[in-house]
């Protein structure tokens, strides 16, 4: 999926759909050439052009950069007459790919079509995970949706191959973990249509979250436009120890920040402590920093990345990254808008929530809190995986505390599900012996895919409304998001303290401190959880489930019913007429949180994506309405009457 050409003046870099496995062409001469397996000769990525723009923009700015600073300004579109002013001009961008997920791809895809260009101007993949519900388990939850699915997924499928976007099939895994697997690298720039984008930060990439029409302008070949974002510094010294793990960085910094504190900037992560962070747990902290509003987050290159990449098929890269790693860390004396500082040998484990991501807690001091507080105490079920905390090394860790169970002859006491990042994770701990213990200790394993993290878990346990609460080490625990229950308190955490509430079943469980009691009742404590970075072996990929798209899809047909409820093609809007609308009823004015759970919900409604009149009826349900502080209610302003919001839009739209 990727060359590159290196001569005596100049390196390209060319990366495209589905990278897995790296060969060498020639040996190192005036043009050595080096391609990924799955190759697509229309995504180029120049590591020298980026090298000229952070050049042409830092003679400019007269001071030093950022790492933010040089990615970003690295892709702009004029570099020499683009205005710079953080936090007030307006970015043209040239990202190198576009990555979406089988939910948002559907009106991403339509609206690509409707475009009547004939392929994608830049690599793009769409990648399904968000339309499995976790019912029994993997494989018969994968095979259900395939079903359930069909239509949507021949749908995307065959779009893909008309124009030339990838394919990663139903099973393949979590749009995030393929692009860290695949497709992110220092220094790409990489936009994802999924909030959680910027789990690419952890190999030094900027990958950021956007709606699918952003998507579809950088597929059509058009500038991308980005307020230009502030930069906030977290300087991290010291290293992780015993029960501590990445997760409590992002945790502790979403406390500092809150859930609008990263709004209209990236997070950069430097200082010495960065180096006893994994690249996967790198990908852990950006992934989660969605949830303080950030444009995205980044870590600098280093050799953990390295590491990873190496691991991963991709030593090339890190070949060429080695070369310009000055292009991929921040200047000396470079300034951030904000800095926080965290000694990370002295952080503690934190667990969040309930109900929303920012409310922090130290592990030690949540049972107190919980407590005082009404918060139920008994944990009803634990989950782990998700795109935050699916990695190998997550895996590993939480099958240690299970293996220590076992061997005192402990199950767990609350339910335990785990849901592996994509097939390469899934089939490599398999092989490794992770999900046996995992399943021997109660675990069930889900399918590679979101599942529960965003509402597609048909849980049967409690019932609507149901006091009760779950753990889990997802990122968002906003009210019903994970299994449509207003009553459910979610609180996220890591997958070590996941799993070691799960066993002993209990909110209040602090593993640095008590004890559990084994099967012959003898009293012991957990061991700090262990578990390798990457495996000693090579990753096992699985199955094959990567569809390349052909050279040429002219001859290709797409076909959608007119009669679907999922799908609908669409039309244009009315030429304007020239004139400014005026004096505009306000439907709502949302009061507090308003994320995209608020805005457009996932977990039913996402068998919708592809139909807009239907998906339309999910509008804003999830918001607060400011005038009454009620949920979809708001007063039509013509019949003085209150109704959903979605309602009352049509019956505003009948009437223009």
């Amino acid at each position: 999926m990727a060359s590159y050409c290196l001569t005596v003046t100049r390196l390209r870099l060319v990366l495209g759909s589905g990278a897995r496995r790296f060969h060498v062409c020639s040996a190192f001469n005036a043009k050595a050439k080096v391609a990924m397996s799955r190759f697509e000769p229309n995504s180029t990525v120049n590591y020298e052009k980026m090298h000229e723009n952070i050049n042409i923009v830092r003679q400019r700015l007269g001071r030093p950069l950022t790492l933010s600073e040089k990615i970003v300004y690295g892709h702009l579109d004029d570099p020499v007459g683009q205005d710079i002013a953080r936090g007030s001009t307006y970015l043209r961008l040239r990202p190198d790919r576009v990555a979406m997920q089988d939910a948002t791809a559907q009106m991403a895809m339509l609206q690509f079509i409707s475009s009547g260009l004939p392929r994608v101007a830049v690599p793009s993949t769409i990648h399904c995970d968000h339309l499995i519900e976790a019912q029994i388990g993997g494989v018969e939850d994968l095979q259900r949706a395939k079903e359930v699915n069909e239509e949507v997924y021949n749908f995307l499928a065959s779009a893909g191959a008309k124009y030339g976007v990838g394919f990663w099939k139903p099973g393949s895994g979590i749009i995030h973990q393929i692009i860290l697997e695949n497709y992110a690298y220092p220094g790409v720039m990489l936009i994802g249509t999924d909030s959680h984008t910027p789990n690419g930060g952890g190999l030094g990439s900027i990958c950021i979250g956007v709606g699918g029409a952003d998507a579809v302008d950088v597929m059509a070949g058009i500038p991308w436009e980005l307020k230009c974002p502030n930069v906030i510094g977290v300087k991290l010294t010291g290293s992780l120890s015993g029960w501590t793990s990445p997760k409590d960085v992002i945790l502790k910094v979403a406390g500092i920040l809150t859930v609008k504190g990263g709004t209209g900037a990236i997070v950069e992560y430097h200082g010495p402590g960065v180096d006893s962070i994994s690249c996967t747990g790198m990908a852990t902290i950006c992934n989660m920093g969605a949830e303080i509003g950030a444009t995205t987050s980044v870590f600098p290159y280093n050799h953990r990345m390295k590491t990873y990449m190496e691991k991963t098929g991709r030593g090339e890269i890190a070949v060429l990254a080695d070369q310009f790693k000055e292009d991929l860390v921040p200047d000396n004396g470079c300034e951030y808008d904000q800095v926080v500082e965290i000694n990370l040998s002295e952080l503690k484990p934190h667990i969040n929530g309930p109900f929303t991501p920012d409310l922090a807690h130290p592990v030690s001091e949540i049972g107190a809190t919980a407590k005082k507080s009404g918060w139920p105490l008994e944990v009803k079920v634990g989950l782990i995986g998700s795109c935050t905390n699916s990695s190998y090394e997550d895996m590993g860790r939480a099958a240690s505390l299970a293996k220590q169970a076992l061997d005192k002859g402990l199950k767990c006491k609350a339910q335990f599900t785990v849901t592996p990042g994509s097939e390469q994770i899934r089939a490599t701990i398999e092989r490794d012996g992770y999900s046996k213990i995992l399943r021997d200790v109660g675990g069930v394993v889900l399918a590679n895919a979101c599942g529960p993290c965003i509402g597609q878990w048909d849980r049967k346990d409690v019932k609507k409304g149901e006091k009760n609460t779950i753990v889990t080490s997802y990122n968002r625990n906003f009210t019903a998001r994970n299994d449509a229950n207003p009553a459910t308190h979610a609180f996220v955490t890591s997958p070590e303290i996941v799993t070691a509430m799960a066993i002993a079943g209990t909110l209040d469980f602090n593993p640095e401190t008590d004890y559990l009691t084994a099967a012959n009742g003898e009293k012991f404590m957990l061991e700090p959880p262990t578990g390798d970075e990457l495996p000693t072996k090579d990753f096992d990929p699985g199955q094959d489930t990567y569809q390349h798209p052909p050279a040429d899809g002219a001859a290709l047909t797409v076909i959608v019913s007119p009669s679907s409820n999922r799908l609908q093609l669409l039309e244009p809007f009315d030429r304007w007429h020239g004139k400014d609308m005026e004096e505009m009823r306000v439907l709502i004015k949302v009061k507090g949180k308003c994320t995209t759970d608020h805005i457009s919900a996932a977990g039913p409604w996402l068998k919708f994506r592809g139909h807009l009149d239907n998906i339309s009826n999910n509008m804003l349900i999830g918001a607060v309405n400011i005038d009454n502080e009620a949920i979809n209610k708001v007063k039509n302003l013509l019949t003085g009457e209150f109704g959903g919001v979605p309602d009352v839009a049509r019956h505003y739209k009948r009437l223009t």
